[in-house]
């Protein structure tokens, strides 16, 4: 999921994901959507096969050593990532330290959690029952109606979402149009390597407990968000940025590290997020500084495996590693010393 720190979308999705798991022979789709038009073809070539990714990124005190590797979405769909370096390295660490995250436990048993199912019908729809024409800015409806043809063909559920579900639906159909994909097999070639050499993993996040999630729902549905700028900006990044995704998707392959300083990530989940932390509803749940919390766990786990161990492997998004004053700037203020590949 791209926008997986949104706490609401977060919790749609593992509601779902839970119910369905429970729920048997249940197959059922909210949204037709007829077969997408061809897509103009896209200039910049994939790479494919077995790709190494960029180095890792060092921090260290002393003798002891944290080793990071910075990860990307999306990556080029018929690559598969292999880096010898990075599994003789995780093997040889005592702890792996996995991205921060913000987890959903719903405090119901399984059968609660089917009987969740029709109370789920339309929780992506705007709760007034307007459409996108009626909400969207004229202009920004147009340019969704290109994308839309584009991407996704014809669809008349998907005009009743709100703009942020209808925006990320448009993200990944166009990201998967493209040749690219957000489902590598990193995660679980890591959770593979740690498991066979004994590595202790540690998860550092935060865990929300729902324990009325049909109040909650039914809130949410009614719920007003102000998403415009999220559908705003994911629009113009499928309209500017698709080829420099492309490239930066080769680039994370090859270990380009150079080439992916010089394309920025134009993200749009920031914006995206801050639709839904700034959410009444959020509030409700203490959940408005949610990145902030995300980063202080990460930095506190950090610290407590470099205090520890000799050497500690950990993994985040690249645009975290980049960043000037992300996670790095934090350690590096700290006394840390940083070392890039």
């Amino acid at each position: 999921m791209r926008f997986v720190t949104a706490i609401f979308l977060l919790l749609f999705f593992s509601i779902t994901a839970s119910a369905q798991t429970d729920a048997i022979n249940n197959g059922s789709q909210n949204a037709e959507v007829s077969p997408s038009p061809a897509v103009d073809p896209i200039e910049e070539v994939l790479v494919i096969g077995e790709q190494p990714g960029p180095g890792l990124w060092k921090a260290s005190k002393g003798d002891h050593v944290l080793w990071i590797m910075g990860t990307l979405k999306p990556l080029p769909k018929k690559m598969t990532w292999r880096s010898r370096q990075v599994e003789s390295v995780l093997a040889q660490s005592q702890e792996y330290i996995t991205p921060p995250s913000v987890n959903v436990h719903l405090n119901i048993n399984a059968f609660s959690k089917i009987m969740l199912l029709p109370s789920l019908i339309g929780i992506r729809n705007n709760p007034d029952g307007k459409t996108l024409k009626e909400i969207i800015p004229a202009e920004l409806y147009t340019r969704w109606l290109a994308l839309k043809a584009k991407y996704i063909g014809r669809s008349s559920g998907i005009e009743n979402w709100r703009p942020i579900f209808a925006a990320r639906e448009l993200y990944e159909q166009a990201v998967e149009k493209s040749g690219l994909t957000d489902e590598t097999n990193i995660m679980p070639v890591l959770s593979k390597i740690a498991k066979e050499n004994k590595v202790t993993k540690a998860g550092p996040g935060t865990t929300t407990e729902l324990d009325k999630p049909k109040e909650i729902i039914k809130k949410f549905k009614q719920m007003p968000m102000d998403d415009i700028a999220c559908f705003a900006k994911t629009i113009t990044r499928l309209e500017t940025d698709l080829e420099a995704m492309r490239a930066r998707a080769n680039a994370w392959a090859i270990g380009d590290v150079a080439a992916l300083r010089q394309l920025p990530d134009a993200d749009q989940d920031e914006i995206c997020n801050a639709a839904v932390f700034n959410a009444a509803l959020a509030e409700e749940h203490g959940l408005q500084n949610v990145p902030q919390q995300k980063q202080d766990f990460w930095i506190a786990e950090a610290e407590s495996s470099l205090a520890k161990n000799e050497s500690s492997f950990a993994i985040l998004p690249i645009i975290e590693l980049l960043k000037p004053n992300g996670y790095l700037a934090v350690l590096r203020n700290k006394g840390y010393v940083i070392e890039e590949p």
